[in-house]
């Protein structure tokens, strides 16, 4: 198998699966989605991420046809879809619930779509089969959804959401009702099938980890705009302002004033602190306003002062979050800024370093933070 990375967007020669123009949503004077364009590539597993409230819902009515645009368009493999009513659509969406029928086997769940579109008997039950061998759901075909788990009826959904071939599968908050174990476990069930069928799959979730694990892009959004939308790596280390560097995981926020200085920028964030070091191919003037964000696991804590590390500074530990396999140090400056570390644990708890009220150095080097502006 060849290692080629799957990137289509960023290959000009490639047209994508759905394109957003200009896109807004409003109900009576509330603006939902803000003027949005962007595109998603076929066999694409992408994320629509952020708070409640922030659009991400609409977004996916709007491509399943339960909303219509109020202003723009939103083409499916370059046709405009807001004429097309949502049975007709090469769109398939999965909803929290599942919305099983009850009454049914898990067989006739599967079948019940391609039932109603009259499909010849003998394809049913090979297309039925060939979605419970893929969810792996085979010995549960005869069993009623109250008589499996909720993690095999969320399969059992899928099945039959994939069972008309989609071109684009929508998923809304796909695994809310699992528990944390089985969520885990199921995210990658999801991106297993999801590869297995080349099937198109949009997701909207407000679990960052999540989003981060499953998709091939995310897309963070905010008040009815997507603020970033690029691969989990890029907008975990190269976020493009303040709130995703806050939104995606765990992080320090220091405000400041940047003065170049060589390839980089001084930062003074404090008075009579020493100043902060970072590098980046942004431009800011002097003095400007800017924010230093950096992740917690790029802080390394130590006793004693680090020799030549371009940042340095002293604090006392303030708190201690135990992961298990992580301890994040929160580390008070005297300024007040407060300042994480995260360490992984591979002693015994009783040969760990620090402990609260101890006197600490936090370094980091000037690649280590992300220099965003005001």
């Amino acid at each position: 198998m060849s290692q080629t990375v799957f990137a289509p967007w960023n290959d000009p020669d490639v047209k994508p699966l759905i394109q957003f123009k200009n896109v807004t949503k409003r109900f009576g004077d509330f603006i939902a989605i803000d003027n949005q364009s962007f595109d998603i590539y076929a066999q694409e597993f992408f994320a629509l991420l952020g708070p409640s409230g922030c659009g991400k819902t609409t977004m996916m009515r709007m491509l399943a046809g339960f909303e219509k645009p109020t202003e723009g368009t939103i083409l499916l493999a370059g046709q405009d879809i807001a004429p097309i009513p949502p049975n007709k659509r090469a769109v398939n969406m999965m909803f929290q619930s599942y919305a099983l029928f009850p009454h049914l086997s898990v067989w006739d769940n599967i079948a019940f779509g391609l039932k109603r579109d009259r499909m010849a008997t003998d394809a049913i039950a090979a297309r039925v089969e060939e979605m419970l061998k893929l969810t792996r759901l085979e010995k549960f075909a005869k069993r009623k959804p109250h008589q499996i788990s909720g993690g095999q009826r969320q399969r059992v959904a899928l099945a039959r959401s994939l069972a008309k071939a989609p071109k684009l599968l929508l998923l809304d908050e796909p695994l809310g009702a699992l528990d944390a174990k089985l969520r885990q476990d199921t995210q990658f069930e999801l991106m297993d099938i999801q590869e297995k069928t080349g099937t198109t799959f949009v997701i909207v979730t407000h679990d960052q980890e999540e989003a981060m694990t499953v998709a091939s892009r995310v897309a963070v959004m905010d008040h009815g705009r997507i603020i970033q939308a690029d691969t989990p790596a890029r907008i975990y280390e190269m976020p493009n302002c303040v709130y995703v560097a806050d939104f995606i995981g765990d992080v320090t926020i220091i405000e400041g004033r940047a003065t170049k200085s060589g390839d980089g920028y001084d930062i003074a964030y404090a008075e009579g602190q020493p100043t902060l070091r970072a590098t980046t191919d942004k431009s800011f003037e002097n003095g400007q306003t800017c924010h230093l964000a950096i992740r917690p696991e790029k802080v390394t804590i130590t006793a004693e002062r680090p020799e030549g590390a371009a940042n340095a500074v002293q604090g006392k530990i303030l708190d201690i979050a135990y992961l298990g396999n992580l301890s994040t140090y929160h580390v008070e400056l005297p300024t007040g800024q407060i300042i994480k570390s995260q360490i992984a644990n591979t002693r015994r708890l009783s040969r760990r370093n620090f402990t609260w009220e101890d006197t600490v150095w936090l370094s980091w080097t000037e690649t280590a933070g992300v220099l965003l502006e005001g």
